[in-house]
């Protein structure tokens, strides 16, 4: 399965007998096979024909729309694959202790995956990150006695703290940051990292929607107008596995440089141009692509993007059996 990115103005996306077609201005045509293709990302002004549009919703393919900053504006939506009893129990889950439990569980899983991918970047970058080490340590060990969400999200944000601090020490120097910034990322760092999030959240978003659940009602995020909050939740343990460490490697393998952002633009901010986003894409492309064998209840390996959606079917079971102790988040080694 495939995915088109556009990160081109003025592109149109057509359907030509059994293929996708984009025609770019230049008169450029890109092709690919319509039984292969599983989603569309345009990222800029391009625009799909109505025909295009009927296949893609026919045939579940996932089609969204940022900016060329990476800001995230919506999706194409289908309502052929909503399960409303699946929805319903999300409802009857929302605060109860399925939702706690399996807040502790992933917010577990996400503080130790960014632990290991520190380590990765200390050992490469000649630093002792012990003390954050030890404070991130300390936060993953009070999971267990929470008594709220509130509480689980409290110390999941202390440790994110000492997390981005230890990265920063670990990042080439031309591209040092200060902690996490949004909406504007004030710098190249949390530019890379912003959009590769909104990547991130819109390749759940679709795996949640494939499988009849609703991506607006989730169990540890509270709920918010507009904000997909059980995408929000499925992708806590996926930050530093997927976005995080391909930022750093982009970054730290010299693969782009300061040429490739710009600042003060449509709003305050640093953004990726054209050419960095394209830089940071493949590279997301590439990993979403890679074969690994993190799930522990499967002896094969599968690629990232499936198991995102091998995710989804345990949140599934856990859901049904009212058992979060059914849920495993991935855990990277």
């Amino acid at each position: 399965m495939s995915y088109l990115y556009v990160n081109d103005d003025g592109v149109v996306i057509s359907i030509e007998g059994n293929r996708c077609v984009a025609k770019y201005k230049d008169g450029m045509k890109q092709y690919l096979p319509i039984e292969s293709l599983e989603g569309i990302v345009i990222m800029g002004r391009s625009q799909l024909t109505t025909n295009c549009m009927e296949q893609c919703l026919l045939q579940g393919i996932n089609v969204s729309f940022f900016s060329k900053g990476g800001k995230y504006f919506g999706r194409l939506h289908s309502t052929g694959h909503v399960k409303t009893e699946r929805q319903r129990q999300q409802c009857i889950l929302y605060d109860t202790d399925f939702a706690l439990q399996l807040s502790k569980r992933i917010i577990s899983a996400k503080i130790k995956n960014q632990e290991v991918v520190l380590r990765r970047y200390e050992r490469n970058s000649n630093v002792v990150l012990k003390d954050i080490h030890n404070m991130m340590s300390i936060c993953r060990s009070k999971l267990e006695k929470c008594e709220s969400v509130y509480e689980i999200m409290g110390y999941e944000g202390q440790s994110a703290k000492y997390y981005f601090d230890g990265l920063s020490q670990c990042i080439k120097e031309e591209f040092a940051f200060h902690g996490r910034s949004r909406r504007p990322p004030l710098d190249e760092f949390n530019s890379m990292i912003g959009l590769g999030y909104s990547v991130l959240m819109n390749e759940i978003y679709g795996k949640i929607e494939e499988k009849g659940l609703n991506p607006y009602f989730g169990f540890m995020h509270r709920d918010a107008e507009n904000h997909p909050t059980l995408a929000s939740d499925l992708m806590e343990e996926w930050r530093a596995v997927i976005v995080d460490a391909t930022v750093m490697s982009i970054i730290n393998g010299n693969e782009i440089s300061k040429d490739e952002f710009n600042n003060n633009l449509e709003e305050p901010g640093c953004y990726l141009n054209k050419k960095g986003v394209g830089i940071l894409i493949k590279k997301l492309e590439r990993k979403l692509q890679t074969d690994v064998r993190y799930l522990d209840y499967i002896d094969y390996p599968v690629d990232f993007r499936h198991a995102m959606l091998l995710q989804v079917n345990q949140l599934i079971k856990a859901m049904e059996s009212e058992d979060a102790s059914l849920y495993h988040p991935i855990l990277i080694r």
